[in-house]
C-alpha cells in the first residue's frame, strides 16, 4: 500500500484494504465497517459542496461523540475545507468569539441544535445546518439540513492536497487570548503514524473513546490514529464518558487499549476500588497524557488492570503527540518521565538557542512533519514561537542519560522567589510521590517578602477534604 500524504488518502486505503472490518460503534447500538464509513463520508461531502462549501472555507462542528460528528468532520476535510470543532458546553460569547476568529462559512450542529451557538452564528450572519443519523437492519441514513444549491461538482473530482488546511483549533488561552492553529492534512497524517509506530497499532485493535473529540488528544490519539491502522473505536452511548459504562464498552468491543487524562484515570481507578467488575479485558497498555500522571496513580493503575501505563506528552501545534514512554518490548516506561521523542527532533535550548546536555534544564523545541507552520494571523506570536529554525513548546525540561524527556514546568509559570527560580512542576512531583496524595498543584502567590511566595493545594487520597499549605 502506497504511502498516503493525506489523512483522507490513508483512511481511503484503509476502507480498501480492511472493507469489511469494524471502524466505528456507538456502544449497544450498531456498528459500522470502513467501508460503511467512507461510503457515508463521501456521501456527505457531497451535501456539503452542494452547500456552497470550497476548499479553504472553514466549517465549524459542536457535537457530542456522536456518530455524526466523525461522519461529518471526515467530510469536511474532505472536501478541501477546514473543520474547527468546538465545545458543545461553550457560552454564546464564547461560540461569538471562536466562529468569529476561525472565519467559519458553516455551523453545523445535532438535529436538536445547540442555542447558545446557534444564537452566535445568527448575529454572525453564519449559515446553520443540522444532521442526524440513523440506522435499522433495513437501511442506514444520514439526514443532513443544509441550504442546498443545484451543483455540477462532486467530490469525486476533488484530490486532497498535503497543503490542505484540515483541523483549525485553539490553544487554551490561560496566559494571554486563545492562538488560532491550523493543521493540514500532511500534518494530520504526520502524526497518526507517529501514534501508529510507537503504540504498534493495527487492525487487530479496539478502543472505546473517552474523551472529547473537540480536543486533539481524543481526536487524533483516540479516533483518527485508531480508524488509520485500520482498527476500531467504540463511542458511548451517551455521547460522553460514563464511569459505570466504560468497563462493559471495553469488555464489548475487545478493547486492546484506551488513552485519558489524569482524571478519568482516576475516575476508573475510584469506580475499581468501590465498585470491581467481575471481570476485566486484557490490554496491551493503558495511555495517559494532556496532565502530568502521579506516579502513585500509575503504579496503582498497573497493578489494579495487569497493563503498562505509558505516559505521553503533546500540544495541540504539534498534532498532538510529541514524546511517549514505549511498550514494554520497546524499552522501559519511567514513572515521572513523559518518554523519548516520536517521529520528530527534540532538543532542550538555552535562551541562546545552544542545544544543552543531558540533564541540564532548558527550553523544549521541536522540529517535524507534524508541527503547524504557524498561528493565525499572529505575527507576533510566530516570531516568538519559531526562533533558531525550531517551535518553541514554552515548556522547561531535561533529558537524561537515557534519552527520556522530563518536564520541568512552563517557563511563564516559573515562581520567582527572592530571585530563586522554582518549578511548580517539580513541587507537584515531590507532593504527588506521596502515597497520601490525590492530586497536588503548586503556584506563586503574592508576598511583601519574597516577591512570590510558592503556595500549594492537596487532594488526598480518599479524603474529600481540600487542603490548603502557604
Amino acid at each position: 500500500m502506497e504511502t498516503a500524504t493525506t489523512l483522507t488518502g490513508l483512511l481511503q486505503s484503509v476502507a480498501e484494504k480492511f472493507p469489511s472490518r469494524r471502524a466505528i460503534s456507538v456502544a449497544g447500538k450498531f456498528d459500522l465497517t470502513h467501508s460503511q464509513l467512507h461510503e457515508l463520508v463521501e456521501s456527505a461531502a457531497n451535501h456539503l459542496i452542494s452547500a456552497g462549501i470550497k476548499p479553504n472555507d472553514v466549517v465549524a462542528l459542536t457535537f457530542p461523540n456522536t456518530i455524526e460528528y466523525v461522519i461529518m468532520f471526515l467530510a469536511v476535510i474532505r472536501v478541501r475545507a477546514t473543520a474547527a470543532p468546538l465545545n458543545a458546553a461553550y457560552t454564546s460569547e464564547e461560540f461569538e468569539f471562536y466562529l468569529s476568529d476561525s472565519e467559519s462559512k458553516l455551523l453545523l450542529t445535532p438535529l436538536e441544535g445547540n442555542n447558545p451557538a446557534q444564537t452566535a452564528a445568527t448575529k454572525l450572519n453564519i449559515p446553520l445546518g443540522s444532521v442526524c443519523f440513523n440506522k435499522t437492519e433495513e437501511e442506514t441514513k444520514l439526514s443532513i439540513s443544509l441550504n442546498q444549491t443545484e451543483s455540477a461538482n462532486s467530490v469525486s473530482e476533488l484530490i486532497n492536497e498535503p497543503s490542505d488546511v484540515a483541523l483549525f483549533l485553539h490553544t487554551s488561552g490561560t496566559t494571554s487570548r486563545p492562538k488560532g492553529v491550523p493543521l493540514s492534512q500532511h500534518n494530520l497524517v504526520s502524526s497518526v503514524r507517529n501514534i501508529e509506530s510507537v503504540y504498534r497499532l493495527s487492525e487487530l485493535d479496539s478502543t472505546v473513546i473517552v474523551l472529547p473529540l473537540f480536543h486533539v488528544h481524543g481526536l487524533i490519539a483516540g479516533l483518527l490514529s485508531s480508524l488509520g491502522a485500520g482498527g476500531a473505536v467504540a463511542l458511548p452511548a451517551a455521547g460522553r464518558f460514563s464511569a459505570s459504562t466504560f468497563w462493559k464498552d471495553m469488555i464489548q468491543y475487545n478493547a486492546t487499549w484506551y488513552t485519558a487524562v489524569p482524571t478519568i484515570h482516576q475516575i476508573i481507578l475510584d469506580r475499581h476500588q468501590s465498585n470491581p467488575e467481575p471481570v476485566y479485558p486484557k490490554l496491551r497498555f493503558i495511555r495517559s497524557c494532556s496532565a502530568s500522571l502521579a506516579p502513585v496513580i500509575l503504579g496503582r493503575l498497573e497493578e489494579a488492570f495487569g497493563a503498562p501505563v505509558l505516559e505521553a506528552y503533546a500540544m495541540t501545534e504539534a498534532t498532538h503527540l510529541m514524546c511517549s514512554n514505549p511498550l514494554p518490548e520497546d524499552g522501559p516506561h519511567k514513572a515521572g518521565s513523559v518518554g523519548k521523542p516520536v517521529g520528530q527532533e527534540m532538543a532542550i535550548l538555552d535562551e541562546s538557542g545552544r542545544v544543552l546536555e543531558a540533564d541540564v534544564n532548558g527550553e523544549v523545541c521541536i522540529k517535524g512533519e507534524n508541527v503547524t507552520k504557524g498561528y493565525k494571523n499572529n505575527e507576533e506570536a510566530n516570531k516568538s514561537a519559531f526562533l533558531f529554525g525550531w517551535f518553541h513548546t514554552g515548556d522547561i525540561g531535561y533529558f537524561d542519560s537515557d534519552g527520556y524527556l522530563h518536564l520541568v514546568g512552563r517557563i511563564k509559570e516559573l515562581i520567582n522567589r527572592g530571585g530563586e527560580k522554582i518549578s511548580p512542576i517539580e513541587v507537584d512531583a515531590v507532593l504527588l510521590g506521596h502515597q497520601d496524595v490525590a492530586q497536588a498543584v503548586a503556584f506563586g502567590v503574592p508576598d511583601q517578602k519574597y516577591g512570590e511566595e510558592v503556595c500549594r493545594f492537596l487532594i488526598l487520597m480518599f479524603v474529600l477534604t481540600l487542603h490548603i499549605f502557604i
